[in-house]
């Protein structure tokens, strides 16, 4: 038998915080078409199973148009069960009351575990809620003699991720004999060994959206073998992959060799992907160098999807040269330094002070 186990689709994302209007449809619909790939994916590789760890839709975003494709792409591939857990972002249930499920959607309760039996394969499965996370875990019962597919949309203990969500203590679920746990709610891949029996896997989205969603971004093939043992494997499989890079910026470093960093460090990316470039370090602030953002996304903005750069750049201050210096600019350096304030402030201060005595234009 085999499984496929994915989760955080959150499908019909806006996207506009990040994206132009027309940036955001277009990796609006990217989204919904990755599923269709993931049906054919399904269908070339013969498996049985699409399981579907939480998070389908994005909360209070979808369209009828979507919801009403997705449907029809359950109903028209029969051979397949579509395993839908509901997730944080699933307000209301997976689907609307309004549609009629097909046959091979397979939903879950929120009050008590439901199972889905495939011969020796169980999935077993609940929907969390602020009346139940606490003690879900002590009402899963599972056979020792079959093999035990859990699934949950939960965040691990240790996560500092949002808050709106109910985390099952990982804990309560060892020695359950539980030999998959899949998870929903962490958008990046993990795996890691529940107890002596079974592990828990986050599939990560199947889709990165923003740039604290980089990386290779997939779901999880499982095989089953007739000894009713698991393999996993993590596959790649979005259509763009997102990527947040620092540069370096010294303080001898002029514009030129800015873009000629930046362009050292995307070399490797391709053209479908979207770039998020910070750049890092020190700039002289005795030879100030303004860095352009303007020239740097003309450079990069037709070389990829979607290219940004950001400036964390601070001043370099040199007291030392200053002691003794009888110039406003000295005078300004040594009450400066006695301030006691962040030295990222006294950097941001001194840049703005420095081009204020040159006369120049603050943007603040």
């Amino acid at each position: 038998m085999r499984i496929i186990h994915c989760a955080d689709l959150h499908l019909e994302s806006p996207l506009k915080n990040i994206l132009s209007p027309e940036k955001a449809k277009e990796r609006r619909d990217e989204l919904l078409e990755n599923f269709d790939r993931l049906v054919a994916y399904a269908n070339d590789n013969e498996v049985d199973i699409i399981l579907v760890a939480g998070d389908i839709f994005d909360r209070g975003t979808k369209r009828k148009s979507a919801v009403k494709h997705i449907i029809e792409l359950v109903k028209n591939n029969p051979d397949i069960d579509f395993v839908f857990l509901k997730g944080n972002h699933d307000t209301g249930g997976v689907f609307d009351d309004e549609y009629e499920i097909p046959k091979n959607a397979k939903l879950f309760d929120q009050n008590n575990w439901k199972k889905y039996e495939y011969g020796d394969v169980v999935i077993k499965g609940v929907e969390l809620s602020k009346d139940n996370y606490k003690d879900v875990a002590l009402s899963l019962v599972l056979d020792p003699g079959k093999c035990n597919i859990v699934t949950l949309h939960s965040g691990a203990a240790n996560y500092e991720g949002e808050k709106e969500i109910y985390e099952v203590n990982f804990n309560d679920l060892k020695n359950k004999n539980i030999d998959y746990l899949a998870l929903g709610h962490i958008h990046k891949y993990q795996r890691e060994q529940l107890d002596d029996r079974g592990i828990y896997v986050y599939p990560g989205c199947l889709e990165g959206r923003g740039f604290d969603e980089t990386g290779k971004k997939g779901f999880v093939l499982l095989d089953i073998g007739e000894d009713n043992k698991i393999s996993d494997t993590f596959v790649p499989f979005a259509l763009r992959e997102i990527h947040r890079l620092e540069v370096e910026v010294s303080p001898t470093d002029s514009m030129v060799d800015i873009i000629d960093n930046i362009h050292a460090a995307v070399d490797d990316i391709i053209y479908n992907d979207l770039v998020e470039v910070v750049l890092v370090g020190k700039t002289n602030m005795n030879e100030l160098v303004d860095i352009d953002i303007r020239r740097i996304k003309r450079e990069f903005d037709d070389k990829f999807f979607f290219f940004k750069v950001k400036d964390n750049t601070t001043v370099e201050i040199d007291y030392a040269s200053y002691s003794n210096d009888k110039s406003l600019k000295g005078e300004f350096i040594r009450l400066l330094e006695k301030q006691d304030i962040s030295d990222e402030d006294k950097s941001l201060i001194v840049e703005l002070g420095i081009k204020a005595l040159k006369g120049e234009n603050l943007d603040i």
